[in-house]
Order: C-alpha cells, then sequence, then structure tokens
C-alpha cells in the first residue's frame, strides 16, 4: 500500500492524542450536538440488558474490566466503545444511554441539556430478520455449534434496525411536545446521527450458506439500508456518520473455520463490497435531500491496516481474543470464568469478534479527524461543524 508509513504516523498521532481525549473534547463546540447512535453490539451501550430472553449481552464480568470500578455495563468491551470515543470526541463524557434507561426517567428526552440516545442493539442488523436469525458466527471446541442451519429463537434476542428508528419516532414525540415543531427540527437537524451496522447482516449470509449471489445479497442489502435512512430524514435527520463493516473475516471466532487460521477472505470480500455500495447511496440522498450532509468511515480500511501491522501500531496480538477460551481464546465468548489476558492494551480483539478499548479508540479518532482516504468526503469533526 502506498505511503503506508504516513499511514502508520497517523496511527501512532492518534494514540498520543487521545491520551489527552480530554483537551480534544474542550476542542469540541461549547454545546456539544447531540448524538443518536443506531446499530450493533459494535456501538451497544447496555440496550440488549433489557432483554431478559436475549443471547447477546454482556452485562456480566469479565466485560467491562477497565470500565469505572471494573463495572459490566453491557459493552461489548474491556471499557468504553467507539460509540463512547465518538462522544468524547465531540464533547460528552461517554455515550448517550440506552433508550429503554432514557425512557424510565421523567425528563429523559426533554432536559435542557440533552444528549442524545443510543439506539443500539447486539445482534441487530440491516435485514429485521438478522436480529432474530440464529447462526453459529464462532466454532466451539465441541462443534455444537457447527450447524449451518438457521432457525428463530423464541425470546427477543435484540433491537432490530426498524424497531430502533420506531423508538427514535417515539423520542420524536417527546421532544415534539416541549421545543414545539421548530425547535425539534432544530435540535434534529444539528444533531448527528451515528450508524454502525451491517456485519451481522454478512454473518447471517455467509454462515447461513445462503445460495444467493453476493452482488444480489448486496443490493438487497443496501435497498434495505436506504429504506431506513430515509425514515430517519423524515424524521428530520440531516447530518448522518456513517461507519462500514470492518474485516469480519479476521475476527478471531472466524479464523476458527480456517484450517490455517488465517482471516475468512470470502466474509471479507463481503465486507469489501458493502462499502462502495453504501458510498453510493450516501451521495443519491444526498443529492435530493440538499441539506443532508454525510461522512462515511471506511472502517475494513481503518482496520486491515492494524490487522496486518499490529506491531507498528503499538498491539502485540493482532489475532487472537483478550478474552475467551480455547484456540486463539476464540472457542467461546468472554464469560466470567473466561482466560483473561493481562494487558488489554497488548490486544487488537477484546472477545472472539469485538475490539479492545484501545483498538475502539483508534478507530474512534480516525472517524473523528482522519484524512479522506479513510473518512470521505469529510471527517466526522467536519460533519458536527458543517
Amino acid at each position: 500500500m502506498e505511503n503506508f508509513e504516513a499511514v502508520v504516523l497517523f496511527f501512532l498521532a492518534c494514540i498520543g492524542v487521545f491520551g489527552t481525549n480530554s483537551a480534544m473534547g474542550a476542542a469540541a463546540a461549547a454545546s456539544p450536538p447531540a448524538i443518536f447512535i443506531l446499530g450493533d453490539s459494535t456501538v451497544d451501550v447496555g440496550t440488549n440488558n433489557f432483554l431478559p430472553g436475549s443471547n447477546a449481552r454482556a452485562d456480566f464480568p469479565r466485560n467491562g474490566v477497565d470500565f469505572l470500578y471494573s463495572r459490566p455495563t453491557g459493552r461489548f468491551s474491556n471499557g468504553f466503545n467507539t460509540a463512547d470515543q465518538l462522544a468524547v470526541l465531540m464533547g460528552h463524557n461517554r455515550s448517550p444511554d440506552p433508550f429503554f434507561l432514557l425512557r424510565k426517567k421523567p425528563r429523559g428526552f426533554t432536559k435542557s441539556k440533552f444528549r442524545g440516545v443510543n439506539f443500539a442493539s447486539g445482534g441487530s442488523g440491516v435485514f429485521d430478520l438478522t436480529v432474530q436469525t440464529k447462526v453459529s458466527f464462532f466454532k466451539s471446541s465441541d462443534e455444537l455449534n457447527n450447524s449451518s442451519s438457521s432457525s428463530p429463537i423464541s425470546k427477543k434476542n435484540g433491537v432490530s434496525l426498524s424497531e430502533q428508528i420506531h423508538q427514535l419516532s417515539y423520542v420524536y414525540r417527546k421532544i415534539l411536545a416541549v421545543r414545539k415543531q421548530h425547535g425539534t427540527r432544530d435540535l434534529l437537524s444539528k444533531s448527528l446521527f451515528f450508524i454502525s451496522i451491517g456485519a451481522n447482516d454478512l454473518f447471517v449470509h455467509y454462515h447461513s450458506k445462503s445460495k444467493q449471489p453476493k452482488e444480489k445479497f448486496i443490493a438487497s442489502l443496501v435497498q434495505a439500508y436506504e429504506k431506513h435512512l430515509r425514515n430517519l430524514l423524515k424524521l428530520g435527520a440531516r447530518k448522518f456518520g456513517i461507519a462500514t463493516v470492518a474485516p469480519i473475516g479476521c475476527c478471531p471466532s472466524q479464523r476458527l473455520f480456517n484450517q490455517t487460521l488465517g482471516c475468512l477472505e470470502e466474509l471479507n470480500d463481503l465486507a469489501l463490497a458493502f462499502h462502495p455500495r453504501v458510498a453510493q447511496l450516501m451521495y443519491k440522498l444526498s443529492s435530493e435531500y440538499h441539506d443532508m450532509k454525510f461522512s462515511i468511515g471506511n472502517t475494513f480500511l481503518i482496520t486491515i491496516n492494524v490487522i496486518n501491522h499490529p506491531n507498528r501500531f503499538g498491539f502485540k496480538d493482532g489475532r487472537g481474543a483478550c478474552c475467551g477460551q480455547g484456540a486463539l481464546n476464540a472457542q467461546t465468548p468472554c464469560t466470567p470464568t473466561a482466560n483473561l489476558c493481562p494487558i488489554r492494551d497488548d490486544y487488537l480483539f477484546w472477545d472472539l469478534l469485538h475490539p479492545t478499548q484501545k483498538a475502539a479508540q483508534l478507530a474512534a479518532v480516525t472517524l473523528y479527524s482522519g484524512p479522506p482516504f479513510f473518512v470521505a468526503p469529510i471527517n466526522f469533526k467536519q460533519l458536527a461543524e458543517a
């Protein structure tokens, strides 16, 4: 890759800059914009804690080991995830609270210093059925999860993107009752809508051994994505920060499906095909909505450089999980009895699928202030200030 050394220097600068993130937060607007976060487990800060039947939860140790008081909050991380890191860079203390938590508070959606809402839910996808589909995403040592069949689950596993947008419409009505039409429109038009979703759809498509051609599948996925974005636009969203899918074929759990423990390239190919189609969609929508602004983070490029050269970015292990069991620590999720690495910052991956807090920091800073090579046509900082 050309200019690789420049890329390395940028990422190393990210590490140093985020070490003084309070200064960056101070550099953000005195009244930072509200943030509405939609997506999957990469940005879930506790939504699934409210779903007793969900098997996509992280509200137990060893998750949160590096969070305040080592508290497991429902984040699939040892500490902050990317949603938190971006919120800090925007001038907040962390991600706004989950919808279900705010709904319990008398003035959760209507107080004057409204920070936004996090709707993201582990297991969610662009397609409604994704969150309801049981597919083996990891290969356990006893092979119990090696079945390729899909079957619906009996209890609510997560909140689909459609339902997340329905929750936003509920929030819209609550705000409208207090701020009226002009105030509500002004708030939403200045807010950042951060979306990180799509990986679970790709997992389901691949591991269910669907015979649908890649091109047709990606086209249908982007078509569904467009429907969701148009619904957000109808509610008044105008600033979109999009994170596309990382090289999920290189997650520790996916390497176990490769006899060499290398990346699962067929899965990476799906992620690679998804990004340019989403970019085309955003340009199309912006040609229709002239007051719409957007930023697309190429999460694949951001991450693959670190995976291929972990040592250059301060990681000692770019393949295995910090928390888990078995080969690459990736044959089980992170549980209270799982193996735990002593130095989390040495690892790119926290568990069999998700990044560590340090890796999430790198991703967030790159989305926030990175060059067009990684985030285009503008970065998230420029988007927030636009």
